[in-house]
């Protein structure tokens, strides 16, 4: 079987995190040889063993620092959009999604790193089936149009996920059920140090940007769908999805912007991906596969730092896209009308010409899309 998953992975540290993924799909039957591998690093990393650790792993893949990076767009007649792929930043994470988009794999896995699947989960397998899915999973909604994706336990250890609203908070949440056969991206969750913000993890009392509060598989309920026109913060730690998505699921030009905002790639990328699923019919399922988050030790006040330029943004970024795109028909559609929304916005806020700029950077997204499937399915003419 030809590859048709595309597993990519930021990282300039843990790379070997990879071994424990393969190894879980050996363990659960999973056809590792459907497996490519997409490592997004920076010049200074070791690459020549990150490329030696799949050869050995003899699996699919290939090792992408900068200069890498450089290359393969400008051979791939999109050099003039390397601008999209911010430096030094986790959105770097976009590279894969064009490598994806240029490749034609059907589905698309991100891995952060400093995670590793549970040994009792088939990590991939769950995934696409996920991805497949035909079932009746649980719904959810609230009075603030946001859903915590820990309120199973909520109640217990009052945490909120990195990027959710801090005027969401304090939420009434409504359950119910819902039928899906349309799953376009399935969110794992994640245990032990859970994905907090800097504001959050201080609260908890933890100065090492971790939790003092951590997480087990008893915190989580079934498997839940977010109902339309609600939103929920996406992180992309452990996510699948589907290529067709890639059109409305930019990462971002953060951290690398004169305004240096940061932080919100997988979280912005979410709420945009959310809309667009909305309009088109679509779900995003969120529970399953579980992988342990085993973050490092490093300053809280230096993530506050790297958050806080995009704090008061992220309260407003939901409502200016969320009319966006209605009548459109196509995730490009979609997307094109909240770029248009954040660069009309009168974001009268903290670095709020910063919308402006991501919208650009969407609108850039697209092209470089379309001129990206467009070098790939050239033919040569007859001589």
């Amino acid at each position: 079987m030809s590859q048709d998953v595309c597993v990519i992975v930021p990282t300039i540290r843990e790379y070997e995190c990879v071994r424990s993924y393969v190894a879980n799909a050996a363990d659960h039957g999973f056809d590792t040889d459907r497996l490519e591998f997409v490592l997004v690093t920076e010049d200074h990393c070791p690459t020549e063993e990150m490329a030696a650790m799949l050869d050995d792993l003899g699996v699919a893949g290939e090792v992408f620092d900068g200069s890498r990076r450089e290359a393969w767009l400008e051979d791939h007649g999109v050099g003039d959009y390397d601008h999209l792929i911010p430096a030094r930043s986790h959105a770097q994470t976009s590279f894969g999604l064009l490598y994806l988009w240029a490749h034609d794999h059907p589905y698309g896995v991100f891995i952060d790193d400093d995670t590793r699947p549970h040994e009792t989960v088939d990590f991939f397998g769950t995934h696409l089936d996920n991805l497949t899915a035909d079932r009746t999973v649980e719904s959810v909604q609230s009075d603030k149009n946001w859903v915590n994706v820990l309120y199973h336990d909520a109640e217990n250890h009052g945490l909120y996920p990195r990027g959710y609203p801090y005027a969401a908070m304090d939420e009434t949440v409504e359950t119910g059920e819902r039928a899906v056969d349309d799953v376009v991206a399935s969110q794992g969750l994640w245990t032990n140090v859970p994905d907090l913000d800097a504001v959050r993890i201080l609260m908890d009392g933890d100065l090492q940007g971790q939790a003092e509060t951590r997480l087990t598989a008893d915190d989580f309920g079934p498997d839940f769908a977010v109902e339309p026109g609600h939103y929920l913060t996406v992180c992309s730690m452990n996510l699948g999805f589907k290529r067709e998505v890639v059109p409305a699921f930019y990462q971002l030009p953060m951290d690398d912007n004169e305004w240096s905002v940061g932080r919100f790639d997988d979280i912005w990328s979410g709420v945009f991906l959310k809309r667009a699923a909305d309009v088109l019919g679509k779900d995003v399922l969120t529970g399953d596969p579980l992988c342990r988050h085993d973050k490092a030790p490093r300053s809280t006040f230096d993530d506050l730092h790297n958050e806080v330029a995009g704090l008061e943004l992220n309260e407003h970024l939901w409502k200016l896209i969320d009319d966006a795109g209605a009548d459109a028909d196509t995730y490009a559609g979609v997307f094109e009308a909240m770029a248009d929304a954040l660069i009309d916005a009168e974001a009268d806020y903290r670095n709020g010409d910063f919308l402006a700029y991501v919208g650009e950077h969407m609108h850039d997204w697209l092209a470089c899309l379309d001129e990206l499937q467009s070098a790939e399915r050239a033919v040569p003419a007859d001589d």
